[in-house]
């Protein structure tokens, strides 16, 4: 994903803008990072350089939460634990 689509992207959800970009990995373009909305709490992966921005009852946590636990240790708290619609708590 390059970093530019950044300024066009708004929530799926509550159509929020601007949204925080978090890179975990990046060579030319964004391999691997993660969106936040910071007004609903709901993250989004980038994976492969694509950005999944899809609505909460098309993500599944069997992708979205493995996703989540190999970056945790680089995702903000708040996210991990109380993100939707799926975190870390428990």
């Amino acid at each position: 994903m390059k970093r530019t689509l950044m300024e066009i992207l708004a929530c799926p959800i509550d159509k929020h803008h601007p949204l925080t970009l978090l890179v975990f990995e990046e060579k030319d373009e964004i391999i691997e990072g993660l969106i936040v909305c910071p007004e609903c709490h709901r993250w989004y992966p980038i994976r492969d350089e694509i950005p999944e921005m899809l609505p909460d009852e098309l993500r599944k946590d069997a992708e979205d939460l493995p996703f989540l636990k190999k970056w945790k240790e680089q995702v903000p708290e708040d996210i991990v634990k109380n993100g939707k619609p799926f975190n870390l708590k428990g």
